[in-house]
């Protein structure tokens, strides 16, 4: 297919939407692999966006009001790579474009965030970007109401493709989106009607603009290479007053004589003769990697002479902004969390350990929360419609809404997908510290975006309850069995299952200061206060310690975790009973105490004795603590609908149950000698 004429396109723009064609088709042929066919159909897009609108600053890329751009359809990474190579970013070399998706190539395969190369977040899973948008223009709405407009005020663009609107959490994102109205959000719809599998009829014929306009956004469509068409849309939606969806009707490999159109060019190199064929049709007759000094030169001028006087502006407002609130701003954009929030939580858990309470960890959380939220004004709460049953609403904090952002909540209804991915939007962005709260089985539904933000390393909290059988009479459906192993296997990702009150608490300031994701698995049931010590030391952030030393000659050590620790305490006290010593350990952060020098874990577990792992949930991994001659008592199989009580004997997670496990295994172990 031949590209059409483009009579009234800038010299400039048509200029650059060629190069970024070529770029993208050239390293993906250098590379081997790749996909050139979205990045040649969306240039003239994205060329008319970096071009007119996007106000970016190469030379201070983490520029707080910044516009925040996202390709949630992340397999066309060379679109962003080449446009963040001519807009200047500072690393974003000829040389990483050469090296596209080779080892240690900051031009991965798929984009991998880093802000100080203009990628805001990472993408390729279809969809996630989507909603990462979302909790981007979120971000923004909420740091406006808090400092105003003269220090916040800025849009976040979205490109996405057909696949991106498929997945199931694009549904979630348009649809709390469109309930808050958020206007400073702008989707470009790459509408190329091309699946991996061929034309997207063959898996879809709905009207995706009807959905949007469903949804409460306001919906363009447009012909992809007009730019004069693609510029007026977006200018448009500068005063839009709902989200904007900008449906752009384009050819997948725009420029490829014999390919565009086809989805042969969606993943694959467009092969030697193609690429030259490209090249004579677009009228390009520089070899690869070669862009022309004056469309460099004439390309950054533009870009410095369109967004520096909003940049010198914003920098003359923040410095006669007042100075206690530019603190306050400067604080919560760099994710400084100050000190105050230390002593806050140090006073609560001098107070638990005088008062002693017996709680449901969930409880204790919520109570935690309390404490914080004065101290930390970052501190974002949400759920996926179980406030109540995941105590994260605190107190004297109110919920957003679609008139009002000044709130610290955000109902995020039943989409427990949509609220994983935009916590990430919301961290990405900057000024927040989100956690969201469901169960720990819905886990499941969150996974994806849990992934990825353990791939960013971004700082979020799930609050997930009900963490176990202990959950009772709901049974089998939302009692988790293999979840704790499954997200302690997720590199980087920070599974806490405290035991107690002042654990909770201990796990909190783990949460906040970990650059990372990081898991409160807590309980429904309530549990008995179990620290005896009364130092302040966090002794959770050693992933595990002593809660009841052998007061007889040391022959058991009682591993356990969360609402198993206090019936490790009952074995104990059965074995002690009968002059077997036996330690009780809780391992409230499996990774942290993994990274504990050697010398540590065998003092704490003790080799020489028999080591007994208790948890209410599968056994898997917990082999690595226990040994080839340990005793692990969990559940491999799933839960039951019942009062917990009976649930716990009915899976033999009693004290007497596993006393006489133990005094077997001994049994066993004394006849082998």
């Amino acid at each position: 297919m031949q590209p059409s004429p483009q009579p009234h396109a800038p010299p400039l723009l048509k200029d650059a939407a060629t190069a970024v064609r070529i770029l993208a088709m050239d390293a993906v042929e250098t590379a081997k692999s790749g996909h050139p066919g979205m990045p040649m159909g969306m240039a003239d897009v994205a060329s008319v966006l970096f071009g007119k609108f996007l106000r970016i600053n190469p030379q201070d890329p983490l520029w707080p009001d910044r516009d925040r751009f996202v390709l949630s359809a992340g397999h066309g990474s060379m679109l962003l790579y080449a446009l963040n190579y001519l807009s200047g970013y500072e690393g974003m070399t000829l040389q990483a474009l050469r090296t596209f998706r080779q080892l240690d190539s900051v031009a991965a395969g798929h984009p991998e965030v880093q802000p100080s190369l203009g990628i805001e977040t990472t993408t390729g899973p279809l969809g996630q970007g989507f909603a990462n948008a979302v909790g981007m223009a979120l971000a923004e709405k909420m740091l406006r109401a808090s400092y105003g407009d003269a220090l916040v005020c800025h849009k976040t663009y979205a490109i996405v493709g057909d696949g991106c609107l498929m997945e199931g959490i694009a549904q979630e994102a348009l649809s709390l989106a469109g309930h808050l109205k958020l206007a400073n959000l702008i989707v470009l719809f790459d509408d190329n009607h091309i699946s991996i599998d061929g034309k997207t009829s063959l898996s879809m014929s709905d009207d995706t603009r009807a959905r949007f306009l469903a949804g409460g956004w306001q919906v363009e469509a447009i012909d992809g290479h007009d730019m004069a068409q693609i510029e007026a849309a977006l200018a448009k939606a500068q005063m839009a007053t709902k989200p904007t969806l900008i449906a752009c009707r384009t050819t997948i490999g725009y420029g490829a004589p014999t390919k565009a159109g086809t989805h042969g060019v969606h993943g694959s190199p467009l092969g030697k003769e193609e690429c030259a064929a490209v090249r004579e049709a677009l009228g390009w007759d520089h070899p690869p990697f070669e862009i022309p000094d004056e469309l460099l030169e004439a390309w950054r001028a533009n870009l410095t002479a369109r967004v520096s006087p909003h940049y010198n502006a914003w920098k003359d407002r923040l410095s006669q902004t007042d100075f206690h609130v530019r603190e306050a701003f400067s604080r919560a954009v760099s994710g400084d969390l100050g000190t105050a929030w230390e002593g806050a939580l140090r006073t609560h858990k001098e107070s638990l350990l005088a008062l002693r309470p017996s709680l449901a960890t969930r409880q204790a959380s919520g109570d935690v929360l309390d404490v914080l939220t004065p101290h930390l004004p970052q501190l974002l709460g949400g759920s996926a419609d179980l406030t109540g049953s995941n105590n994260t609403l605190a107190k004297g904090v109110k919920a957003i809404t679609p008139d009002d952002f000044s709130g610290r909540y955000v109902h995020y209804g039943v989409r427990e997908h949509a609220m994983a991915a935009l916590m990430n939007g919301l961290a990405l962005h900057g000024g927040f510290i989100p956690f969201g709260g469901t169960f720990l089985v819905f886990s499941d539904y969150c996974r994806p975006s849990m992934r990825l933000a353990a791939l960013m390393g971004v700082r979020v909290v799930y609050v997930m309850t009900h963490d176990s059988i202990g959950l009772g009479e709901d049974g089998p459906t939302h009692q988790p069995i293999e979840h704790l192993a499954s997200l302690r296997a997720i590199p980087g990702m920070q599974v806490l299952r405290p035991c107690d009150a002042v654990e909770v608490a201990e796990c909190w300031e783990i949460a906040l200061e970990t650059q990372g994701p990081s898991v409160m698995a807590l309980t429904r049931q309530a549990l008995p206060l179990l620290r005896e010590d009364k130092t302040p030391q966090n002794l959770t952030k050693q992933g595990a310690y002593v809660v009841r030393e052998a007061s007889h000659d040391h022959r058991v050590t009682l591993l356990a975790t969360g609402s198993e620790v206090a019936l490790a305490v009952e074995v104990r006290a059965l074995l002690e009973a009968q002059g077997i010593g036996a330690r009780v350990v809780s391992i409230p952060a499996t990774n942290l105490f993994d990274a504990q020098p050697s010398e540590v874990k065998a003092q704490l577990l003790s080799p020489h004795t028999l080591r007994v792992a208790i948890e209410a949930a599968s056994p898997f991994g917990w082999e690595k603590y226990v040994g080839e001659d340990g005793l692990i008592c969990g559940i491999s199989s799933f839960g039951a609908s019942a009062p917990y009580q009976t649930l716990y004997a009915h899976f033999g997670l009693t004290p007497g149950a596993i006393h006489a496990k133990i005094l077997d295994k001994l049994e066993d172990k004394k006849t082998q000698k």
